[in-house]
């Protein structure tokens, strides 16, 4: 059999499938007697060796538990999730994971960090991303910082036609409005709806994140189709924090942010009866 030679430095994906092969062999396994020890296909163990399909986390984790690796592959899975990124974002992920505070107005979707993996993958696909398997865990992954011992303080503004705007159809809406309303007790975490009826807003150009670390500048975020613009210049942070600061001025109270989302979630993605017209001549 042909077996593809992999260059452990060519990315992190080849890394991560030139020492999965290594450490099977050493362990004596076959990718088929591997792949029953972690509850999958042989075939998924040889194309994750070959960066024909990119791990995931929990795949990583039952391989770590099955060759006694010392959580090798669940260490590496974080960086490999985060190449699949598009490169042009991967810089801000990279930032995002080592801000102490976030604050971020979206006026299209819902912010990457509160998504649902369901509702993420609706987005994506409205953007025609190429691979959207890799890049909803990918995104998923960047969430994993809301879970740490210390995770940043964010704050998020939404834009209340974020929450009607049908991605991914009522099912999917309803989970993604249930998930930020249950993020409504955690406190490094708050969310505001900037009402409609607020009409003028100081952020007519889009969506914007603002950056804030323990000893490093602030930095600011946007982005378009293809690119991400991030900078540290004092007067563009200046100046997005003082828009920002009067959006969560014009915005609901966290509180009756919470209840318009749950109003939303009722009036157009409830499941409802269909009609009876069994009487109908």
């Amino acid at each position: 059999m042909h077996i593809r030679e992999l260059d452990p430095s060519a990315s992190p994906l080849d890394y991560y499938g030139y020492e999965l092969r290594r450490a099977r062999e050493a362990a004596g396994l076959t990718q088929k007697a591997l792949g029953s020890i972690v509850f999958c296909t042989g075939s998924l163990i040889g194309q994750i060796e070959t960066t024909m399909k990119v791990p995931t986390r929990e795949f990583s984790e039952r391989v770590d538990a099955a060759l006694g690796t010392d959580g090798l592959f669940s260490r590496l899975i974080g960086l490999v999730l985060r190449s699949q990124l598009p490169s042009w974002l991967q810089p801000f992920a990279e930032l995002e994971a080592r801000a102490t505070n976030i604050a971020t107005f979206q006026c299209q979707v819902v912010y990457g960090l509160l998504q649902t993996p369901a509702y993420a993958r609706a987005v994506l696909e409205a953007g025609l991303a190429d691979k959207p398997d890799d890049l909803v865990a990918a995104r998923m992954e960047r969430q994993r910082i809301l879970e740490r011992e210390d995770p940043p303080f964010t704050w998020v503004v939404l834009d209340e036609v974020v929450l009607h705007r049908p991605f991914g159809g009522r099912e999917v809406m309803w989970d993604q409005l249930t998930h930020l309303l249950s993020l409504r007790d955690r406190r490094e975490l708050r969310v505001q709806v900037l009402p409609l009826g607020v009409g003028q807003h100081p952020a007519t150009t889009g969506s914007f994140t603002i950056l804030r670390f323990t000893s490093d500048p602030d930095i600011t975020y946007s982005e378009n189709y293809d690119k991400g613009y991030l900078t540290a210049n004092p007067t563009v942070v200046r100046d997005c924090s003082h828009r920002y600061d009067h959006l969560q001025a014009a915005a609901l109270s966290v509180e009756d942010s919470a209840a318009l989302i749950a109003r939303v979630r009722e009036e157009r993605y409830a499941e409802r009866p269909e009609p009876d017209t069994s009487g109908v001549a």
